[in-house]
């Protein structure tokens, strides 16, 4: 017998505190909170929302720009850390499931940063950390590129559950990637792009996409994206004259959540601060997928072949030897 979870999902749509790790780390918990008082069994937040997104990259020129890569460096998080472990300890207090971006610091490289999605279980389980595959134009300045070692879908208790940061969701394979893995619930992070080319409206790009994936795939995806505060304002203009200018324009920012027909399930949130809830039912992805299941009976496979390279990339492998013939590890510092 095939029993499918329903369950209430909520998408945050707010500003982190501004480059202030622990503050936002705070923040965090206390919407976890709030989100899971109001029956939400999922909690969605935005794109490196600890603790911030670099706006510098747009508004101004890359050496303007370096002082503050620095702070943001200096505010990123390893994994695992204290950071992610008091996110994760909600998580386990509230019962619910989270998925949070955060900007990640690599414990090798410190000018080495990932745009990471952090997914965690109700249990409190860190059950994946995805890098964004490819930093978007500008944000090539500050992040690094991924991998697909953690591009995967996870078994929770609110079903298989998947997540990709801003423009991934425009990334046709990677979408497929999860969808092959039997994805039913999606989470896309984003962050306001104000900045865009006068004729992009973000708020409907977001939608857009978010309805092509839960079209596509027959699935639910659940959009949580962030605001461009009045602090984050205050903060670049003394740099960035043009910053408020900038980084005001409406329409910037969607959040809510999409069903297995590509529409909006209740009243999303554009621009404004908030949660958006959502009653999710994954027994309605089974009936649109007898028309169109694009990961079984209505695709191809015998003439589109999709591989999925999912090694860990890093600078070096290191390949020691036996242990019988290797040097013993140092138990203490030298003595001199």
């Amino acid at each position: 017998m095939l029993n499918l979870p329903r369950f209430k999902a909520a998408a945050v749509q707010t500003a982190p505190v501004f480059l202030d790790t622990d503050a936002t780390v705070d923040k965090v918990v206390r919407l976890i909170g709030e989100a899971a008082g109001n029956g939400a069994r999922l909690v969605a937040f935005p794109e490196v929302f600890v603790a911030g997104y670099p706006y510098w990259s747009w508004i101004g020129n890359p050496i303007e720009g370096s002082p503050w890569f620095e702070k943001l460096v200096r505010s990123a998080i390893e994994l695992p850390g204290p950071e992610i472990g008091k996110i994760a300890a909600a998580a386990a207090r509230h019962r619910v499931n989270v998925v949070v971006g955060v900007n990640e610091r690599s414990r090798h490289g410190i000018g080495t940063v990932y745009n990471t999605v952090v997914t965690i279980g109700d249990d409190g389980r860190i059950l994946g950390r995805h890098r964004k595959l490819v930093p978007t134009w500008a944000e090539k300045l500050t992040w690094a590129p991924g991998d697909a070692s953690a591009l995967r879908v996870h078994e929770t208790s609110i079903g298989p559950l998947g997540a990709l940061a801003c423009g991934e969701n425009t990334n046709t394979l990677a979408r497929f990637a999860l969808l092959a893995q039997g994805e039913l619930v999606h989470v896309a992070s984003y962050i306001s792009l104000p900045v865009a080319p006068p004729d992009y409206d973000m708020a409907e790009a977001i939608k857009v996409r978010a309805a092509a994936h839960s079209f596509e795939g027959k699935l639910f995806t659940l959009v949580s994206c962030s605001t461009v505060s009045e602090e984050i304002i205050q903060a670049l203009e003394a740099d960035f004259p043009r910053a408020r200018e900038l980084l005001t324009r409406r329409n910037s920012a969607f959040s809510g959540a999409l069903g297995p027909d590509g529409r909006v399930i209740g009243q999303p949130l554009i621009d404004e601060e908030g949660i958006v809830y959502a009653d999710i039912d994954l027994s309605r992805c089974i009936q649109p997928r007898q028309m169109h299941d694009i990961t079984g009976h209505y695709n191809r496979f015998d003439v589109f072949d999709l591989r999925v390279n999912r090694r860990p990339l890093q600078a070096a492998r290191f390949d020691d030897l036996p242990d019988t013939d290797a040097a013993p590890e140092p138990t203490q510092e030298p003595q001199a």
